[in-house]
């Protein structure tokens, strides 16, 4: 039986990855963190062990698995958590590649994002784009650009590895949630009442696991795979949502300078005099760029 080493399993995607493996007949070892919320890996016939990214003798952990999955990442459009971002995001892919390569581990697919590769302007990117990095919008799109970066000079290197870019993912197991995930939860609460002129591509988070497999097995090495579905407008997305809830569709589009004002307020000022901010300024910067992906024609 094939163990597979998976960093994040805890996470939205791992999670569902992890369940995937099981279902296909791998032997799961997971990487959990002393922090981490494990209600998404219970009783779930799995190896855990504890530590992260960062850890000395991280190949002690690795030793006996196979393949790696390397979903760990830090996701935050908060600019206060800069250093986080480039130490968990670039700093630990590395970690983990050496290990990975001091433990004899044959094959990794690492979890990259669309984020990586950027907006094309005026059009649809695929796997062959790449914005330049002083155009990726914040540093959590800089940080898994210079994480995938890690990657490709580790395959360059001689390692064995695949990427994948998921678009945004949603379905089971997003307990945090992620920020698509609250957004449709506020809309089921009924706490939307206005949305912003924005798109993105999506796509099922459990087609998001298959996506990792289909990778280990048939991805070529040093190669990027877009894992996307459906490009939709924020507007759409509520319509949708709107039809299959029954409940009203928010009908006040906010112009974007509105949010963006109190975003640049909450970060650059109230946060300096201790207040918490509620409204992440690159998040809205962010919805400025309508997300659309496919996948290269043969």
């Amino acid at each position: 039986m094939v163990r597979a080493f998976v960093t994040g399993a805890t996470g939205f995607i791992g999670a569902n990855l992890v369940r995937a493996l099981l279902q296909d007949g791998y032997s799961v070892r997971a990487l959990v963190r002393p922090q981490s919320r494990l209600s998404n890996l219970e009783h779930l016939d799995i190896e855990r062990v504890t530590g992260n990214l960062l850890s000395p003798h991280l190949d002690s952990l690795l030793q006996g698995c196979q393949v790696l999955f390397h979903c760990a990442a830090h996701y935050s459009l908060w600019q206060r958590d800069r250093p986080s971002l480039y130490q968990q995001n670039v700093l630990g892919t590395r970690s983990i590649l050496a290990a990975a390569r001091q433990a004899g581990i044959e094959r990794i697919v690492y979890t990259s994002s669309v984020a990586a590769i950027g907006v094309k302007p005026g059009g649809i990117a695929n796997e062959l784009y790449q914005s330049p990095v002083e155009q990726l919008m914040g540093h959590y799109k800089r940080s898994k650009y210079w994480a995938e970066q890690e990657a490709r000079a580790a395959a360059a290197a001689g390692q064995d590895i695949v990427i994948v870019n998921p678009s945004t993912p949603i379905g089971p197991w997003d307990i945090k949630p992620t920020p698509t995930g609250d957004l449709i939860v506020r809309f089921l609460q009924g706490k939307m009442p206005a949305y912003v002129n924005t798109g993105l591509n999506l796509i099922d988070v459990r087609d998001v696991a298959l996506g990792h497999l289909l990778a280990l097995e048939r991805g070529k090495t040093g190669d990027r795979y877009i894992l996307g579905h459906q490009n939709i407008s924020l507007k759409a997305l509520l319509e949708k949502l709107a039809i299959l809830t029954g409940r009203a569709m928010p009908t006040m589009e906010l112009p974007l300078w509105l949010p963006l004002t109190v975003a640049w307020i909450e970060e650059k000022i109230l946060a300096n005099l201790g207040k918490s901010p509620t409204v992440p300024l690159d998040g809205v910067r962010m919805s400025r760029q309508k997300c659309t992906m496919t996948l290269p024609r043969p």
